[in-house]
């Protein structure tokens, strides 16, 4: 009776090392998929979600520096019309207050074109920064792909 338990015991080991081998195996193979899914899919997806969170604080930063130029600059506009006002309330005839008017409406042309072409300028900085975020070149995204 011993001796066919000794037989039975040597098939069971050798089974019981291939079924540990084999779990081994499985578990090593997990490990790599799931280092590979990291790698792949939640590495990029956070890197994603942490440059999509820049850039919305870039937008509101931007809209908020945009706003604080448009409102500078319709202060501004409202200076020189009150003190157009003025000026035009204290001429002496009819004559000053057609040249007070006159000298507004064309520095205020000038105004205008001045404050458009600042705010042109802004929202082209903006636009270049949201394609190239600060830090980050053509080469450096070259580089990534």
């Amino acid at each position: 009776m011993s001796d066919s338990s000794d037989k039975d015991a040597g098939p069971g080991a050798t089974r019981d090392d291939a079924t540990a081998r084999m779990a081994d195996q499985a578990r090593r193979g997990a490990e790599q998929m799931r280092d590979a899914f990291n790698e792949h899919v939640v590495d990029p997806a956070r890197r994603a979600g942490e440059a999509m969170r820049a850039s919305g604080e870039r937008i509101a930063q931007n809209g908020s520096a945009l706003g604080s130029t448009i409102i500078d600059q319709a202060e501004a506009n409202a200076r020189e019309a009150f003190a157009a006002l003025r000026s035009a309330a204290g001429a002496r005839d009819l004559t000053e207050v057609m040249r007070i008017q006159g000298d507004y409406l064309r520095q205020q042309g000038q105004r205008s074109m001045e404050q458009a072409r600042e705010i042109g300028q802004l929202i082209m900085q903006f636009g270049r920064e949201a394609i190239h975020p600060a830090g980050k070149t053509e080469r450096d995204e070259t580089d990534d792909g």
